[in-house]
């Protein structure tokens, strides 16, 4: 009987319902899209902030001040300088999933003919996964080791007119290097201002012992929340005690306040949903309690109980609530989707825990917004069945 009635209900106000249905509906829409977009949102933000390049370095304790992509040109014998093996070997050993690429860096300067130039010594296979936004014309070098080729920045390209294929012949006190240029890079920033060769190269014209080869830093692109890098960061420093071990800071705290931002906005939006939502649904609720009033007298008068007929009510309005909730999740999901790939280039994954989250929402709002309803509670059978 009791499901009969509710289907009753539904079908008799149709008109009104469907208003009520649509403002769900369109509720459960942008907040289904939002909240995929909240789960979302820290994978995208690290991907999108791993773009910028490497975010932690480790350098020789206070003496190295170097940071990622602002090279302070070593010397041989310099106490900026660290062996290489030691801190390359720990790195391996507390290597996690999150971490994308780490290479040493040795930075010289030398001449190309008469001009000075940047060079940067590095494994060149890594300079690609450190740098994802450099684009290259020419190509990619694959070999780690390869003491033959050089990538080199367009700035340094336009200065020396070079182009890929070039030859390169680079001066560094009395050592000499002839290199073929493989591609010219644009980086965007200081890098086009560099010439990146193997790390063997740049120490052997630094004129580095061979039993002791040395470098000024390592730059390591680590993926993760701002905490996530600070926590690998400070694992990493205990393991190299007499190093010194930091976060890019202006990577880092842009993305923890970017993020925490993103979260603000988006659960601020969420609540003003609801409570829009909740609003339609009570300027709904409010014509259909007087338009129900005979029929809720009726049931008092045929022996109906309070908490009976009211229950009646507020099942409707949480089918209502239910069934604008599924339908907005469905279309929320195709929403996020369009947000994902206006905003962060990618598609938004869809999240199934989205969907009971944003219907038990709806329902609740719904609910809220049938407050008009207990009114229904105080119609008098006696007044209602002498038509008044």
């Amino acid at each position: 009987m009791f499901g009969r009635l509710l289907w009753k209900l539904l079908r008799s106000n149709r008109g009104r319902l469907a208003v009520a249905l649509v403002a769900v509906t369109s509720g459960a829409t942008v907040i289904s899209a939002l909240l995929n977009v909240q789960f979302d949102v820290e994978r995208k933000l690290t991907q999108e902030f791993r773009a910028l390049g490497p975010n932690v370095v480790i350098s020789r304790g206070s003496s190295g001040q170097a940071t990622a992509n602002q090279p302070a040109p070593g010397v041989a014998g310099s106490p900026a300088l660290m062996d290489q093996t030691p801190v390359l070997e720990q790195i391996e050993r507390t290597r996690t999933p999150d971490v994308v690429a780490a290479a040493p860096f040795l930075y010289i300067v030398a001449h190309a003919g008469e001009t000075p130039v940047v060079v940067s010594g590095t494994w060149l296979d890594q300079a690609r996964l450190l740098n994802p936004t450099w684009k290259v014309e020419g190509s990619w070098i694959s070999s780690r080791d390869d003491e033959a080729q050089c990538l080199i920045g367009r700035n340094a390209a336009r200065q020396l007119a070079l182009a890929p294929g070039g030859q390169l012949d680079l001066n560094y006190g009395d050592q000499h290097a002839q290199l073929r240029v493989a591609g010219v890079i644009d980086a965007g920033g200081t890098d086009d201002n560099q010439i990146f060769v193997a790390l063997p190269v740049a120490q052997k014209l630094a004129q580095l012992p061979g039993a002791a080869k040395q470098i000024e830093l390592v730059q390591i692109s680590v993926r993760g929340t701002g905490a996530g890098i600070d926590r690998y960061a400070a694992q990493l420093a205990s393991a190299l005690p007499g190093y010194d071990v930091r976060p890019v800071r202006a990577v880092t705290e842009a993305e923890g306040s970017l993020l925490n931002r993103t979260r603000l906005l988006i659960a601020s939006m969420v609540v003003l949903i609801l409570a829009l939502t909740a609003l339609c649904v009570l300027a709904t609720m409010a014509a259909l309690a007087m338009e129900r009033r005979k029929d809720v007298g009726l049931m008092k008068a045929l022996g109906g109980s309070i908490s009976r007929i009211v229950g009646l009510f507020l099942a409707e309005v949480a089918t209502l609530g239910a069934a604008g909730g599924l339908i907005g999740c469905v279309i929320g999901v195709a929403l996020a989707r369009w947000t994902g790939e206006r905003v962060f280039g990618a598609s938004i994954n869809p999240r199934w825990d989205v969907f009971p989250l944003t219907i038990v929402l709806m329902v609740a709002a719904a609910l809220a917004g049938a407050l008009p309803l207990r009114f229904l509670g105080r119609v008098k059978p006696a007044v209602i069945l002498r038509g008044q």
